[in-house]
């Protein structure tokens, strides 16, 4: 396409710059060809116009995309240039803070100088199994492809990590080989991955040191061979080290250090096993001083020496090769203090007694005047002669630190070798995965022969890594069936062929080397006069004659050859190494003699034990002397030779470290040195090599996904690839800028941009469209608001105007109607003056005319009467002349009627019913005379009693005017006398008025004294009350604050209940985490010990026959682990196997074992601490409620007791009453009172026994509540050995009590006297017994009534309280009142049916023995007497008693030899598919328990011990050998817990048999109490459990990812990034990939078979949450592992997935177990990529919601976060920080991922079983017909 569609205003560029070597700018104007200039805006905003080149035109680079911004892959960038590459490094390091990118096969990392959290455990199972595109960049992902290729392919892989010295090489190759190690494991015994680790810190303290660019430098190059076996698990090692620089262990230039181990030791100095070493201060020794940096910050080298020596012990190097070790690195530290002095210009001295020379000696075993002696002299040997020269001291004090570096170099050769031997196995090796750590190119101000041979390895390198690129761009072309056309890349041979060539630069330096009187300088002259003319990669400097510059392919080097003679030679004086040979120091000796056979430049010896080496070193037998005389160059060559060979036999990955800055400045990022970088170490050149191909790369489906915007309805076809090249043909004209493969898309640079600019403006243009349609909507319904609110003014305006209107109306009308009245009134006025006049003529007129009227009314009146007498006198003659005829007509008619009548009667008179009739008639009329005569004869008498009354009535009358008489002659008499009287008084009367007079004076002085005093008490009462008043008010006060305190205390008390009640539950949650890791451990030591003992096996020839048996008389409750008789068998061959000696190691062995006790041990102590944990927990719980309960049945006992001692006394005083009355003979045998008092002896003793079964009770309870309120003395005694010992006491009683009765009857079979007394005795106990009952019934009915009133009252408070509640609210409470009631009654008859059942047991049992006894002494009396009615003589006839048909018990019989065919028909081979389908859930636990209850009922212990081991072992084998069947594990935990179950159901226990039936509670175990052997099978079950959720997990894992993440759920919300090489997993491409779906029905599957296998439903609960938290931990960690899928989108389809999961909990019932809490961080993290992330009020609503995720999640989410489509925005640097700053108070781990290996503490509670075992039926298809049923 043209420049000018490309170059247009708004496309942004790149321009160089001197500073940031690239800067962003945009065009302000189009570009048209021919322009000379480009018309640019920069960030900031200036304006520049930027000069094109006249000559080349080149356009500057055009800039990507930002949604192509900070992609994982530079691939997969449009534009493929140095600036895209630098600023999409810059973006992810910056703002992103992601240190790893993918370059094509190139995983570049950059240093942060900061310790970050991505290399735990968790993020190595997260990598662990993923594809390498599928995850965000990271070494754990290099290392993944490195390890599944060698898995896959069957080929050597090698990682090749380089870089300059600082950025991060040692701890990339480190966290490779960290991660080999964790995720293939070991077979060996001697922990091979933990060795390989160990190696890193010793090869780090004598390999590594700091430099100005780098605190740990690695100052070799190591190339690390990891080994594997044919399962791919690591069996050993082996290390190869290259060109260690020993130059730094005599000199090292400022702010640098020496090796680290020289810097540990002097820090060290004060121990006491290194005071011989003579050491003290770094800065006492020269070697340590001279780069004034001694000290690291953030580094203790003492914990660095104790961790060096850690791993020397780790690798076999034991205590006494360190300290000779330490005693080699302190004498070279002496050496180099050693003071040389000019004796005069040809020779030197060292001083006599010199201090450090004499510490060397020692330390090294040498003798000080030989060491001396050589220091100093030198020998010369010719053909014919030797001499001994002396040196100058220039000379001698080189001599010196060449024997140092030597030494040293021949120490870290010995040391190489040593951790060689502890990695190596005697294991066959399959293939290995080599780990090249090695140094960088590098350049600097002086660079000299270290240097030259860096960059020479670098050019190899170089060359194989190109040669590799483009390899793989060839495969895939050709894969791909395109056409290939050859790629120009840069070939770096000539470089090589400068270097390495025949009269090479190496070969002139070893020619010079052996030149007599060769120097640098003649050497340099060789150089100019062969290539400098004729190679142009070889130059010479302008100003110097001694140096010399090479073009390599990073960079131009300037090398000076000063010194590169000397380094080349590496030569030491004979005579020095010599003395130290002749040590008697063994190790020195050792470290020279190694160096004789050593054939490498670092002595290291081939590898045993069957490893295959790809490079073949030369024989040690064959190595003649003169291959001690190969230079340094030489031998570099060869070995870098071998190193190439061996990269080549094997598939190479690539790691590229990238320094940042100089300043080691943390997530600090330098654009130039980056850039150096970048081209030094082939980065770009991969760049440049994909950019010149095909860099570009979509499969059909992923451009139909993307681009399906460009496409029209008419173009989508079927078939998606002839769509897809139908649009591509139609979208870009130029057929060269593309190619069509068999499964993918190949374009050239730029094309995806091209393509993604169309899509935009496709978007665009769409977007534009969507809000024209939008804003329109938006205006319209504006409009339409508008519209609205004028109407509505309007509305109101015009009701305004109509209101004014009309109160303009009211108004007119108003003063209309005034008008009118008044018009009206004067109108009126005249009307009345008019009309008066009127009426009056108008009355005269009328009077006139109504008397003329009236007058003429009279006469027609007058007139009108006369007519009515007249013709009333006519009416009345004609009248009664009319009725004169009718009545003589009557008369004759009725005349002539009765002659007819009577004839009739004349005829009827003369028949019998006439007569009958006139009877009737005749009674009738009796009966109603008789009625009247008695009416009136009752009328008679109501009158007489009138009469009577009136009579009486009036004698009253008479007598009372008779006495008023009387009275009134008796007052008249009185008024006499009362006359008389009169007189009398009124003296009297004036007497009285005196003494009044006087009296009301003293009133008057009493009233004023009582005035006064009212005063007093009133002023007195007021004070009081006044006084009352604040007394009150104080009170009231004093009440409040008590009040107030007291809810206070409640609340504190409340509030540190709960919390003491959580800690406990917390604690106990731990505790049984911890206890349930202890097992999970336990169980892989056991495993590894099955392995070591298969290996034992194995490996011995010989196998001793038999084996030992165990001791029989272990107890059954010793441990779980003695009674496995494999245990004895793995003994007896791990005791062979020592006795052989092959292949193991013995102390392995010890230290297994000793382990293994020591787990055992903390296991039993968790189990302790977890009980009391438990107990804790219930005492907290139920210590309120105990008080009263226990006070209660304390006094309920008492009270028992009480009676129980008057039911004793009073037996006591009849068995003494009829002691004492034997003689008489009178009660015998047969007589009524013997009867009597037998009857009422057997009353007594059943109330007795009644008695004591309550105190029994009450006793039981009493005691096990003491047991609960303090801590359990052991584990192993349960609460009933206690109520044994009661019932032991009341057994005694009841023995003598049965003794005593035994003794009456036989004495009352001898009374016969003193009758009278006996019948007294009688009445007595019967009105005692009467009594008793009187008082039984009346306790009875008191408490009855009490009850009653309790619940009377308790009913009327709860009606008085459900009036006050709402109807609905009335109806609820009525209910749970109800149901609450009904519960307790529900309770209480349980609890009275259980009390009867153990009565009826123990009833039972004394009768049996009762029965026994009587039946012992029964035989013994019959034989000596008779009873007086039985003949002796008698014959006795034989009576046939019919046998009853046995019940079934619920029990199974087997024979001892049958036990292996049980447990191998019941358990090995039984099929859990058939079981669960057609059977009932749970029969092999049922089967196992009737077995084991029969072993119980004949009283086996070993038996019963044998069967529960058998079981125990079978049940683990059968998971080892099918652990990865979730069908049979679910089977064989829903059997475990369901015998767990049976056990405790039938154990005995009160506890568990409280909802066991009467029958259930017969089939108790009655003589073994299993109670240890329940924690067995309840670890045996814990262990089933994990095995479970393993294989659950196993199942899931590889669903989750694709099903919750990447599977599109919502078709079309989440769009297609453009991808590079490292194709991540696609959503859409493949059809055969998990979806949601596919988990569901997978959790649907697992729930199923949970259930049918009949598996508790809160075990399943249990199981449900553990799924739901692995999905949410798997989902939540790629979630923040993988760049790409953080985005609106797929927030959007994680909380569908999501809901989705929940809507299946709510239709299995299960949204109670707590799943949906273990989602809630997804879910989070799922809504923090939907919330708006720009303002603080963003951020607070973020830190509010996200609770359930850590600040580190939290911000890696938002970090993370990629838009999709170039409408959505990314999250700002600043607002990470707003967030990172308002979750620094957080108290929380800094772990960033979940930990997906968690596994909940799981709980087994008790579920008792309904079934009834007599009624389970044994189906013959289990092949049990050996059992029989008992």
């Amino acid at each position: 396409m043209a420049a000018s569609e490309l170059y247009t205003k708004l496309a942004r560029v790149w321009i160089p710059d001197a500073e940031e070597v690239w800067k962003s700018a945009a065009l302000t104007k189009n570009y048209e060809d021919g322009d000379g200039s480009l018309q640019l805006a920069l960030e900031d905003g200036t304006n520049l116009e930027h000069k094109l080149d006249p000559k080349t035109k080149n356009l500057p680079y055009l800039r990507n995309p930002d949604i192509l911004v900070g992609e994982n892959d530079l691939t997969a960038l449009s534009y493929l240039h140095e600036p895209a590459v630098l600023h999409n490094l810059k973006v992810r390091f910056i703002d992103s803070k992601l240190i790893y990118t993918y370059c094509g096969i190139v995983l570049v990392a950059i240093n942060p100088y900061e310790s970050l959290p991505i290399y735990g455990s968790d993020i190595i199972n997260a990598y662990s199994g993923q594809n390498m595109g599928d995850m965000d960049p990271h070494i754990f992902a290099v290392a993944e492809e490195a390890y599944k290729q060698m898995a896959r392919d069957e080929r050597n892989q090698s990682i090749i990590v380089s870089g300059e010295s600082g950025a991060g090489k040692t701890v990339s190759a480190k966290y490779a080989m960290r991660y080999f190690a964790t995720v293939s494991g070991t077979t060996s015994e001697a922990n091979v991955e933990q060795k390989v680790l160990a190696s890193n810190p010793i090869m780090e303290a004598i390999g590594n040191a700091k430099t100005t660019r780098n605190d740990n430098s690695s100052r070799f190059g190591k190339y690390i061979e990891i080994g594997f076996d044919p399962r791919y698990r690591i069996i050993g090692a082996n290390m190869r080290t290259y060109l260690l620089e020993k130059s730094r262990v005599v000199f090292q230039a400022d702010e640098e250090r020496n090796y680290h181990i020289f810097y540990q030791l002097c820090a060290s100095a004060h121990l006491p096993e290194l005071k011989d070493l003579r050491l003290g201060s770094a800065n006492d020794f020269l070697y340590t001083r001279q780069g004034r940096s001694p000290v690291i910050e953030g580094v203790d080298d003492t914990k660095e020496l104790s961790t060096t020596r850690h791993a020397f012990t780790l690798l076999g190097v034991n205590e006494s090769y360190q300290m000779g070790l330490f005693q080699v690195l302190a004498a070279i530290l002496h050496l180099g203090n050693v003071e040389v002095k000019d004796r005069d210009s040809d020779s030197s001295v060292i001083p006599p007694n010199n201090s450090h020379l004499t510490a060397f000696c020692e330390l090294v075993g040498v003798s000080y005047q030989d060491m001396s002696h050589w220091l100093c002299h030198r020998k010369l040997r010719t053909a014919t002669e030797t001499y001994i020269k002396t040196v100058p001291r220039l000379q001698a004090v080189n001599s010196r630190d060449a024997l140092a570096k030597h030494v040293y170099a021949k120490l870290f050769s010995w040391i190489v070798e040593h951790v060689n031997k502890a990695l190596v196995t005697n294991i066959k090796q399959r293939s290995f995965i080599g780990v090249l750590d090695i140094y960088g190119f590098e350049t600097f101000e002086i660079n000299s022969f270290e240097q030259f041979c860096i960059n020479y390895a670098n050019e190899k390198l170089q060359q194989q890594f190109n040669m590799h690129v483009f390899k793989l761009e060839q495969e895939e072309y050709m894969r791909e069936e395109i056409p290939w056309t050859l790629i120009d890349f840069y070939d770096n041979q000539p470089c090589i062929n400068l270097i390495e060539a025949k009269m090479g630069v190496l070969d002139l330096l070893d020619e010079e080397c052996k030149m007599p009187k060769g120097s640098d300088e003649s050497w340099a002259q060789k150089l100019y006069n062969t290539h400098l003319k004729t190679c142009s990669l070889f130059q010479k400097p302008r100003l110097s004659n001694r140096a010399f510059i090479i073009q390599h392919f990073a960079d131009k080097v300037e090398y000076q050859c000063e010194g590169f003679l000397e380094k080349n030679k590496d030569t030491v004086n004979e005579e020095q190494i010599n003395v130290l040979k002749a040590s008697k120091f063994p190790l020195l000796v050792e470290l020279f003699q190694d160096g004789e056979k050593a054939v490498s430049p670092t002595g290291q010896p081939q590898g045993a034990g069957g490893r295959t080496r790809l490079s073949v070193k030369p024989d040690k037998g064959r190595t003649s002397s003169r291959e001690h005389k190969k230079t340094v160059g030489c031998q570099f060559r060869n070995s870098l030779q071998m190193l190439m060979d061996t990269l080549n036999a094997t598939t190479p990955h690539y790691v590229r470290c990238i320094k940042p800055n100089d300043f080691k400045l943390a997530f600090s990022f330098d654009p130039m040195r980056a850039v150096q970088q970048l081209r030094a170490c082939g980065v770009l050149e991969t760049i440049r090599i994909s950019a010149a191909g095909f860099p570009s790369r979509w499969t059909y489906q992923e451009f139909y996904s993307r681009y399906r915007v460009l496409m029209k309805q008419k173009d989508v076809l079927q078939d998606k690839r002839l769509t897809c090249r139908n649009v591509l043909e139609f979208l870009v004209q130029d057929q060269d800028k593309y190619q069509f493969g068999k499964t993918k898309i190949f374009f050239r640079a730029g094309q995806v941009a091209y393509l993604e600019k169309l899509r935009s403006d496709k978007l665009r243009v769409a977007c534009v469209r969507i809000q024209k349609t939008i804003r329109c909507w938006l205006a319209r319904k504006k409009f339409l608001r508008q519209r609205r609110s004028a109407i509505t003014i309007q509305r109101f305006t015009r009701g305004f105007q109509a209101r004014c209107l009309a109160k303009f109306m009211r108004r007119t009308s108003a003063a209309t109607t005034i008008q009118k009245y008044q018009r009206m009134c004067v109108a009126r006025r005249r009307y009345r003056q008019k009309q008066a006049a009127a009426l009056a003529m108008q009355t005269i007129l009328r009077a006139y005319m109504a008397r003329q009227k009236y007058r003429a009314l009279l006469r027609e009146s007058k007139a009108v009467v006369i007519q009515k007498h007249a013709r009333g006198l006519l009416a009345r003659r004609r009248f009664k002349r009319c009725l004169r005829a009718i009545v003589y007509l009557q008369c004759c008619l009725r005349r002539m009627r009765a002659r007819w009548e009577l004839k009739k009667l004349k005829i009827e008179a003369r028949s019998v019913e006439h007569f009958k009739k006139l009877n009737i008639g005749m009674e009738n009329k009796i009966m109603q005379l008789q009625r009247r005569i008695d009416e009136q004869n009752n009328n008679h008498r109501a009158t007489v009693d009138k009469l009577a009354t009136l009579e009486a009535g009036h004698a009253a009358d008479s007598e009372r005017m008779r006495v008023e008489v009387t009275r009134l002659r008796g007052v008249e008499e009185d008024a006499r006398n009362n006359a008389n009287r009169a007189n009398s008084l009124q003296g009297e009367l004036e007497r009285l008025k005196k003494e009044l007079a006087t009296t009301q004076k003293e009133k008057k002085t009493i009233e004023d004294w009582a005035t006064k005093y009212r005063d007093e008490m009133e002023k007195m009462v007021s004070e009081l009350k006044s006084q009352n008043g604040l007394l009150k008010s104080e009170k009231d006060d004093l009440n409040r604050m008590i009040q107030e305190q007291r809810q206070q205390m409640t609340e504190q008390m409340a509030r540190a209940i709960a919390e003491e009640t959580q800690q406990l539950e917390t604690d106990l949650n731990e505790e049984r985490s911890r206890y349930q890791n202890l097992l999970t451990e336990h169980l892989r030591l056991e495993e590894k010990h099955d392995d070591l003992k298969e290996e034992m096996a194995l490996s011995s020839n010989t196998s001793r026959p038999g084996h030992r048996r165990t001791d029989s008389t272990h107890s059954s409750n010793e441990s779980e682990y003695t009674y496995n008789s494999e245990y004895a068998e793995a003994d007896e061959g791990s005791r062979v196997s020592e006795d052989s000696g092959r292949g193991m190691d013995t102390n392995l062995t010890l230290k297994l074992q000793k382990r293994l006790g020591e787990l055992e041990q903390d296991k039993q102590q968790l189990r302790d601490e977890l009980e009391n944990k438990e107990e804790l927990f219930q005492r907290a719980r139920a210590r309120k409620a105990r008080g009263a309960e226990l006070e209660y049945e304390s006094l309920k006992r008492q009270e028992l007791e009480s009676e129980n001692k008057k039911l004793k006394h009073n037996l006591a005083e009849m068995r003494q009453s009829l002691l004492g009355n034997q003689a008489t003979g009178a009660g015998a045998p047969g007589s009524p009172a013997y009867k009597v008092l037998l009857d009422q002896l057997n009353s007594s003793s059943e109330e007795l026994d009644v008695r004591k079964e309550e105190v029994l009770i009450l006793r039981s309870q009493l005691v096990s509540q003491k047991e609960a309120t303090h801590h359990k003395e052991t584990m192993t005694e349960p609460t009933h050995h206690v109520v044994d010992v009661s019932k032991l006491k009341d057994t005694d009683e009841i023995k003598q009590a049965y003794v005593g009765l035994k003794d009456t009857n036989r004495c009352c079979s001898t009374v016969g006297s003193a009758l009278a007394r006996r019948a007294t005795l009688l009445l007595e106990s019967q009105l005692q017994a009467q009594r008793r009952s009187y008082d039984n019934e009346t306790e009875g009915l008191r408490s009855e009534l009490q009850n009653v009133k309790e619940e009377n009252n308790r009913q009327q408070q709860l009606l008085a309280q459900n009036l006050q509640l709402p109807p609905e609210a009335r109806i609820e409470a009525s209910l749970q009142h109800e149901i609450t009631r009904l519960t307790n009654e529900n309770l209480d008859l349980m609890e009275q049916l259980e009390k009867q059942d153990k009565t009826i047991r123990k009833l039972k049992k004394q009768l049996k023995v009762y029965s026994k006894r009587i039946g012992e002494m029964g035989v013994g009396q019959t034989e000596g007497q008779t009873s007086p009615g039985q003949m002796v003589d008698e014959p006795v006839r034989a009576v046939s008693i019919p046998r009853r048909e046995k019940d079934f018990q619920g029990m199974l019989e087997y024979k001892r030899q049958d036990e292996l065919k049980l447990v191998k028909n019941l358990i090995l081979e039984l099929k859990p598919r058939g079981v669960a389908v057609n059977l009932i859930p749970g029969l092999p636990a049922y089967i196992l328990f009737m077995c084991l209850r029969h072993a119980d009922y004949v009283n086996d212990d070993e038996k019963v011990r044998t069967l529960l081991a058998s079981t125990i072992n079978c049940i683990k084998k059968i998971l080892k050998k099918r652990g990865d069947d979730f069908e049979t594990v679910s089977f064989w935990l829903a059997n475990t817990c369901r015998f767990l179950h049976c056990l405790k159901q039938y154990s005995g226990d009160e506890v568990f048999m409280k909802h066991n039936s009467a029958r259930q509670n017969e089939h108790c175990l009655s003589n073994f109490d299993l109670a240890e052997y329940r924690q067995v099978i309840s670890d045996l079950a814990i262990q089933i459990y994990q095995q479970l959720i393993k294989c659950m997990e196993n199942i899931l894992q590889a669903m989750i990812v694709s099903g919750m993440l990447e599977h599109e759920t919502i078709q079309g919300v989440s769009g297609v990034k453009p991808t590079g090489l490292r194709k991540r997993t696609s959503s859409i491409a493949d059809e055969g990939m998990y979806t949601l779906e596919s988990i569901l029905r997978q959790l649907g599957a697992f729930h199923s078979t949970m259930c049918q296998h009949g598996t508790d439903p809160e075990l399943i609960k249990q199981v449900v949450k553990q799924q739901f938290y692995i999905i949410g931990a798997v989902t939540l960690n790629n979630l923040l592992l993988r760049k790409d899928m953080c985005s609106w989108s797929k927030g959007m389809q994680i909380r569908y997935n999501v809901s989705q999961l929940e809507e299946w909990l709510r239709d299995k019932n299960l949204m109670a177990c707590g799943a949906k809490e273990t989602l809630e961080p997804l879910i989070q993290a799922a809504q923090l990529l939907q919330v708006k992330k720009k303002t603080d009020e963003d951020a607070e609503a973020i830190c509010s919601m996200c609770h359930a995720l850590t600040t580190a999640q939290i911000v890696k989410v938002l970090n993370l976060y990629t838009p999709v489509n170039e409408f959505e925005e990314r999250v700002s640097v600043s607002f990470i920080r707003t967030i990172q700053t308002r979750l620094r108070g957080r108290c929380e781990s800094p772990q960033l991922l979940m930990d997906t290996k968690v596994i909940y503490p799981v709980t087994f509670p008790f579920n008792p079983s309904a079934l009834a075992l007599e009624t389970i039926q044994i189906p013959s298809s289990l092949n049990l017909g050996f059992l029989v049923r008992v």
